[in-house]
């Protein structure tokens, strides 16, 4: 019955972007639609077991569920592999989900050996270098054991061709080396090990958000000692050319804008976001301000100026809320009233964070956690309007305030290694240059 249920929601979602979409002739972008080639390449070996790989086929096909498949959109690729590689569904086969989902339930089981390294370069000259597309490419490599043949030289030639790889790992007898070998670097977030075929399902939305920032979160920003994918939104507005007024932080050589009425920070959505946001991410911003009315932080408006997404700063009562698209209603608002929220608006530096998930959103100042609030399932986001900050609600009128990062992390697990160090009061005084 739940899986029932979660059948037509997921059918629900496809006619009402369908529906909205055609309505006004807008374009939503989400992981949905985001256009990539993904491969997925499936061991098919004796120690696999005709009832684990039903376990595997319906785990794949839970994860196609969440796109759009089509030309314009997600084009999926099947490898099966024991002894040698079998191509089961080539890329662009299918012109829909459905479709697709029913070649992926009549795979049959191979049974043999174990040739991870041969499959992985069958991929790539039979089914990758058929794709015409030039667009994110990637492959899912899942094995329970050791290869019988070498992988690190596929691997390599993926990467030279711009294929990002990952591995998934079941049970004991799979090597850590050989999956570090086979995944894209960082480890940490192209290596996944499940203890057996009955865990693969624990991580479906885990393998389904990395899959989804792969396709919308093409941009890199380097932070500490790695690249996060993610969107710099002052960088997407054109701050450093928009805005004259630096304010320099001594302590961390940070350096914050100081906005002002007479300058417009607004973009095509489209630039900004050409795909749209994963279903979780990070929402950063470090800030001060004077203003005691109502104004938006940040928004995504559709071309009709209708709110998508935006953090609103609510002088009048001191709360913080956060709008959303809704599955339920086309729009959701929440709101922090939290004690801790009325800190923003003491003329100070602060940081907000907002951990947004598929069922939550959650605040966090200055690195402290301060109010969770749930959500409804979201829609994709219409990318034919502006992208903006520091506006007020339905005004082109800027805000004046003083911001120095505003940034979307696709991670969500950068929510743990975000901090709030480049505030002015934790590392020092500020003080004014003129640029």
């Amino acid at each position: 019955m739940a899986q029932n249920l979660k059948v037509l929601q997921a059918i629900l979602i496809l006619l009402l972007q369908d529906y909205i979409s055609a309505e006004d002739g807008e374009i939503r972008a989400s992981c949905r639609t985001a256009p990539a080639d993904l491969v997925f390449i499936l061991d098919g070996s004796y120690s696999v077991g005709p009832e684990n790989f039903e376990i595997i086929k319906r785990w794949l096909v839970n994860i196609t569920r969440n796109f759009d498949i089509g030309p314009k959109f997600i084009q999926v690729g099947v490898v099966q592999y024991s002894d040698y590689p079998v191509l089961e569904i080539p890329l662009g086969a299918y012109d829909s989900t459905e479709n697709l989902i029913r070649e992926m339930e009549s795979i049959q089981y191979l049974g043999g050996n174990t040739g991870t390294g041969r499959a992985i370069q069958f991929s790539i000259d039979h089914l990758f270098a058929k794709s015409s597309r030039f667009l994110t490419k990637i492959a899912v490599v899942l094995t329970d054991g050791k290869s019988q043949d070498e992988v690190k030289d596929a691997a390599a030639e993926a990467r030279k061709n711009k294929i990002t790889l990952f591995a998934i790992g079941v049970g004991s007898e799979i090597e850590e080396d050989e999956l570090r070998a086979i995944a894209n670097k960082p480890s940490s977030t192209y290596v996944f090990y499940v203890e057996d075929y009955i865990a693969i399902s624990r991580i479906r939305e885990v393998i389904k958000q990395k899959l989804c920032e792969e396709s919308v979160c093409p941009t890199r920003i380097p932070v500490a000692a790695r690249d996060e994918k993610g969107f710099d939104i002052l960088l997407g507005l054109g701050v450093k050319k928009k805005v004259k007024k630096r304010i320099q932080i001594p302590s961390s050589n940070a350096k914050a804008y100081e906005i002002t009425s007479n300058i417009d920070l607004s973009e095509f959505t489209r630039n900004v976001f050409p795909e749209g946001l994963p279903p979780s991410y990070v929402f950063v911003s470090t800030q001060r301000f004077k203003v005691r009315k109502t104004w938006d932080l940040w928004r995504i408006l559709s071309l009709d100026g209708r709110p998508q997404i935006t953090v609103t700063v609510n002088g009048e009562d001191k709360t913080l809320s956060f709008t959303t698209t809704s599955l339920v209603n086309g729009t959701q608002v929440v709101t922090f009233t939290a004690p801790r929220v009325k800190i923003l608006f003491d003329e100070g530096w602060h940081q907000i964070r907002l951990l947004v998930t598929e069922a939550h959103v959650t605040l966090y100042i200055d690195d402290q956690e301060t109010e969770m609030k749930p959500l409804h399932p979201v829609l994709g986001i219409y990318i034919s309007g502006l992208t903006q900050i520091g506006k007020y609600p339905g005004k082109e009128e800027t805000v004046q305030f003083d911001v120095q990062k505003l940034r979307i992390y696709c991670d969500p697990e950068q929510n743990n290694r975000e901090t709030a160090c480049e505030i002015p009061g934790f590392n020092g005084e500020v003080i004014f240059t003129f640029i």
